[in-house]
């Protein structure tokens, strides 16, 4: 009578261990994954504020018959 609420525990048992040994190894590569993603938004973002100030100071230096 017992035999099949073992075999669920067991599973249920097995899942929980699997599931702490990937929180365990993907958790680290998921947070290095985000950490790289933030680093290249930062430097797009620093390329692009760096376009952005020579438009700008070209636009300002113009003569202003060239406008």
């Amino acid at each position: 009578m017992l035999r099949p609420v073992l075999g669920v525990a067991a599973t249920g048992v097995a899942g929980y261990v699997l599931w702490k040994l990937l929180e365990a190894v993907l958790l680290p590569l998921l947070g290095t994954a985000v950490g790289f993603v933030l680093f290249l938004l930062k430097i797009i973002f620093v390329v692009l504020l760096v376009l952005a100030a020579i438009w700008i100071f070209k636009r300002l230096t113009q003569p202003a018959e060239a406008k």
